[in-house]
């Protein structure tokens, strides 16, 4: 499947927050508060926010580029481009998690020129983290967030994986 990304409008951040993953655990209440927030933060510049449309148009997804997808108690000192993703729930489950992935990371190269990607993973999302590993990127580190949730940060070269292939053999 083919996506098309465009800066994420109100309308679409505001779909995005109300996406609940039925593997993931959720918060028994939405604290209209929070929500006041993940719209400011979405909708933020700096924060590269992306929509991701499917070939019909629809939003399947987003991701970002940059601090946003950072989490409080992680080493970011490394100089890579940090992302975060996500594709609509309904969505999961139908082989879309590699050509999403694949097209982010092509974004990014295409708007940042970044050395790393890095990404961080809660370790219990064992479906992104299969993602992740599939694309190359592996754990450096695994930390605690003042939250008391446990991620993996993880890091793959940015440039795409079949550059490398031959290289070895220089």
């Amino acid at each position: 499947m083919q996506f098309t990304f465009t800066p994420i409008a109100e309308a679409e951040a505001r779909a995005v927050l109300a996406w609940h993953y039925p593997h993931l655990p959720i918060a028994q209440e939405v604290d209209p508060c929070l929500v006041a927030r993940g719209l400011d933060a979405l909708l933020y510049p700096p924060h590269n926010y992306y929509a991701a449309h499917d070939e019909a148009g629809m939003l399947a997804g987003f991701c970002c580029f940059g601090e946003d997808a950072q989490v409080p108690g992680g080493d970011y000192t490394a100089n890579a481009l940090d992302i975060g993703l996500g594709l609509h729930p309904a969505l999961l489950g139908r082989r879309l998690g590699d050509p999403f992935l694949t097209q982010i990371l092509a974004l990014g190269r295409l708007h940042f020129v970044p050395t790393l990607f890095r990404a961080t993973v809660a370790t219990h999302n064992e479906r992104s983290l299969r993602l992740f590993a599939r694309s190359g990127f592996t754990t450096t580190q695994t930390f605690t967030a003042p939250n008391d949730v446990c991620f993996h940060l993880l890091l793959r070269l940015a440039a795409p994986p079949q550059m490398y292939t031959g290289a070895a053999a220089l």
